[in-house]
């Protein structure tokens, strides 16, 4: 009688090799069943962020979801804080969300920033989408002492991600009158990153404001964006004095969206843009409000409109700007020696 070998045996040694290579090549999943791969970024962090409509991951959905919308820029797709988030290996959430009501209701997510908000002013001085979503969003000063009174510290394990001004620089009116305003909001904002810092921040993130007056808004404004451009440098220039006199420059990264969008506007063409600042993603004839918040595909100029425009509407960047922010971001804190 011919022999066969010991199947059993033979299939417990294959699994055993199996179980070695997928080690080795990093596979296998956590007891969760998620991946317990190293993300695309090279570390895991959990992703913090506060600021404005630029980061805004949903605040807003539970009312802008009726018509598709949900965040400030080509609906469906994500802002530059998910994409971030995403390369960590983590998913940013809203910490807040409104209610029919126009209440902001606390939620599990790490996402405090929020349309409209300012660095310091109050909502109710300022009106912004009010018959969309009321007087509620918080400035950032609000929404760190938010994060602070329920999570108590930030550690090391965290990437903070800190975008504001642009409001202040749009609100401000024109210069000389208007200086003052910009720089103390930017004095302001290097405290409020100090109090991030004091509070156990070790990864923090700072983003300046980007050239406003390159905004469709801007180059449509009467001085062709004159005003904005000066003060979206009065507000830099102030903020990068206030963060070295603090001794906070080399505690934190700061990132230069200002010369990052005048470049990436001058080689639109270069970085896969059909069209520049000259135009909006968002249809104004059929986006309610003419404001990416509610813009969805059913509201584009064109199907691919979220790839092949630069802005949505007149201030917010489309899904394509956005993701090559998050590329620029990623590589500035690599560059930092986090992560690659």
């Amino acid at each position: 009688m011919r022999h066969f070998p010991n199947t059993h045996g033979m299939r417990r040694a294959i699994s055993a090799v199996l179980i070695a290579l997928l080690a080795a090549c990093g596979g296998g999943s956590d007891s969760d069943g998620s991946s317990s791969s190293m993300p695309a970024g090279g570390v895991k962090l959990q992703v913090v962020a506060f600021g404005d409509s630029l980061s805004d991951v949903g605040t807003y959905a539970p009312i802008a979801s009726a018509v598709n919308g949900g965040r400030f820029t080509t609906n469906p797709g994500q802002v530059w804080t998910q994409d971030v988030a995403q390369y960590y290996g983590d998913t940013l959430t809203a910490a807040f969300t409104i209610d029919l009501g126009h209440e902001l209701k606390p939620q599990s997510g790490l996402g405090y920033a929020q349309g409209g908000s300012t660095v310091a002013t109050p909502a109710d001085q300022n009106q912004f989408l009010t018959d969309v979503i009321g007087d509620v969003e918080m400035p950032v000063n609000q929404q760190i002492a938010s994060y602070l009174s329920s999570h108590g510290s930030f550690n090391a394990s965290q990437l903070v991600l800190v975008w504001a001004g642009a409001n202040d620089v749009l609100r401000a009116g024109s210069p000389p009158a208007a200086n003052a305003t910009v720089q103390t909001a930017a004095t302001t904002l290097a405290q409020l990153v100090a109090k991030i810092v004091q509070s156990g921040g070790a990864h923090v993130v700072v983003v300046n404001v980007p050239n406003i007056g390159l905004s469709p808004d801007g180059i449509q404004s009467s001085d062709g964006g004159a005003n904005f451009t000066q003060l979206s440098q009065l507000f830099n220039a102030t903020l990068t004095s206030a963060l070295q006199t603090s001794g906070l420059q080399g505690k934190v990264i700061v990132i230069d969206a200002y010369t990052w969008t005048t470049q990436t506007i001058g080689n639109y063409q270069a970085n896969g843009f059909a069209v520049s600042n000259t135009g909006q993603a968002c249809d104004p004839s059929k986006t309610p409000r003419d404001t990416s918040l509610l813009c969805s595909p059913a509201t584009y100029v064109a199907s691919n409109a979220d790839q092949t425009y630069m802005f949505a509407d007149d201030l917010h960047p489309t899904t394509r700007m956005h993701a090559l922010f998050a590329q620029y971001v990623e590589q500035q804190i690599a560059a930092s020696g986090l992560g690659h």
